[in-house]
């Protein structure tokens, strides 16, 4: 999920404040959380790409089953741990910021609340139509109904943030250890679920498809529940790094404290749990390792030569929501019977390979398309319905 994927108007302290949509001055970016949100899109590719359009992702909830080849088997597990939900945990990240921002550049509007609610709103109805018409994977819808509960609270004060993300992070590592009775379905309907994507998403017709997707709703929705404390405490937690000024003017000592705590702490819990054979990795350990590479990717793009190794992600970044959406079209055409009909026929590895080819194929085009237009196609969709007035595309 997914998910985690919009992108979000970043402005310097100083940046000017309106509320008639003024296109965003390239210089005025925080070319970093670009940065950030280019390379996390790659992870939530990957993990969408490996293990949700290429096979059930409902497949994670039964027995271990043995890949088909030992590099199929290697790919995966580097994915679970490396990656899995740590991606996702930093678009959410990355989601709160974004809101903060647009909260604060906002300030001396009188339609502030109505623009952000309009904001949360279309993104909202774009998230279900992806949801419902392409992917069940979809994290807009999520992301959509999060920010309107934590957008009253960009009006408290920071230490209110503060709170929230720790009561809403608490919340739900004690849902991992004492998951709610009935959450879930038993075993044997996850069974059921995942046979019958392999003889429908294989072989059928976009019809046959949509009715599927539409039944297993019951199924997916859960899910969604199960990460929602996690994804309001991240969007607090963002909203609230970007008010406490610790991202306007990244301190590089405190960026690389955060990034070896977070990667080494983080990345300890996560092994830990896959030795122990858990079926997914430490939620404590994918939030620590989701803020450790947070740290060391901003922490890396402000060094002197830091944007030369990465800045190839800024445009991918500021266009994530238009680069998130076409992968969904691209896979969906790729994996399911209306398309080519792959959906459980390739190995991990070659899927993971077609999905660079994606990625680098998509960083080209975002460099091009920033080139001659100021807004990725559906970040202007978006931008223009939020404010009820075309936006200035060139």
């Amino acid at each position: 999920m997914g998910p985690q994927s919009e992108r979000m108007d970043c402005f310097v302290a100083t940046a000017p404040r309106n509320d008639v949509g003024a296109p965003t001055n390239p210089a005025s970016r925080i070319d970093a959380i670009d940065i950030l949100r280019g390379i996390a899109l790659f992870g939530v590719l990957a993990i969408n790409l490996v293990m949700g359009f290429r096979v059930s992702f409902f497949e994670q909830f039964l027995a271990a089953k043995t890949s088909a080849s030992p590099i199929d088997h290697a790919v995966e597990t580097i994915l679970m741990i490396g990656i899995d939900l740590k991606a996702f945990a930093l678009f959410s990240l990355l989601f709160g910021i974004g809101l903060a921002i647009q909260f604060e550049r906002l300030a001396a509007s009188p339609r502030r609340a109505l623009l952000l609610v309009r904001r949360l709103a279309v993104l909202l109805a774009i998230g279900l139509v992806h949801l419902c018409l392409i992917w069940h994977g979809d994290i807009l819808t999520e992301y959509a109904l999060a920010g309107l509960i934590v957008l009253p609270l960009l009006w408290g004060p920071r230490w209110l943030l503060a709170c929230g993300a720790l009561a809403s992070l608490a919340l739900y590592l004690l849902m991992q250890s004492y998951p709610p009775h009935g959450l879930f379905p038993d075993t044997s309907t996850i069974a059921r679920a995942v046979a019958e994507e392999h003889r429908i998403y294989a072989n059928g017709g976009y019809a046959d498809v949509l009715a599927l997707r539409l039944r297993e709703m019951p199924l997916v929705l859960p899910l969604h529940a199960f990460i929602f404390p996690r994804t309001i405490g991240l969007f607090l937690l963002g909203a609230w790094a970007w008010r406490s000024g610790i991202l306007r003017t990244p301190h590089q000592g405190l960026m690389c404290a955060i990034a070896a705590a977070g990667i080494v702490g983080g990345g300890t819990l996560t092994v830990l749990s896959y030795l122990k054979g858990a079926m997914f990795s430490d939620p404590s350990g994918t939030i620590l390792l989701a803020l450790g590479y947070a740290a060391a990717v901003i922490g890396i793009a402000n060094l002197a030569g830091g944007k030369k190794w990465l800045g190839w992600a800024a445009p991918l970044g500021r266009m994530a929501f238009t680069n998130y959406l076409m992968q969904s079209l691209i896979f969906s055409s790729i994996f399911y019977g209306y398309g080519l009909g792959l959906f459980g026929k390739i190995g991990a590895a070659n899927a993971l390979a077609f999905g660079i080819a994606v990625y680098v194929a998509q960083v080209s085009f975002s460099q091009w398309w920033l080139g001659r237009y100021r807004y990725g196609p559906v970040e202007w969709l978006w931008r223009t319905l939020m404010y009820g007035k075309a936006q200035p595309m060139i």
